[in-house]
């Protein structure tokens, strides 16, 4: 599996529009709107290298509002946090 981490910068008028677009593309597991430099972080996950290009380059640099992107491929995992363990409530089963 490979990941890229892919920053973009968004019309700030479609913002909330090109989130909810750049959530459906096929490929990209998160979108996270943040601050900073950045309107919006995508987590894309595939499975081949060719892919990276169909779903950052043809599709989710397309969606209406996107004005720039950058990507970072990650190269190794470093952390394996339990994603639902750290947004528990603490309660026990």
């Amino acid at each position: 599996m490979l990941t890229a981490i892919v920053l973009i910068d968004v019309d700030a008028a479609r913002i909330p529009e090109a989130a909810a677009a750049i959530a459906e593309v096929p490929g990209v597991s998160e979108v996270y709107s943040v601050a900073g430099e950045v309107d919006l972080i995508a987590m894309v996950r595939v499975r081949e290298h060719d892919e990276l290009a169909v779903v950052i380059a043809d599709r989710l640099s397309k969606v209406e509002g996107v004005v720039r992107t950058q990507t970072y491929i990650a190269f190794q995992t470093y952390s394996k946090h339990d994603l639902e363990k750290a947004f528990s409530l603490g309660i026990e089963d």
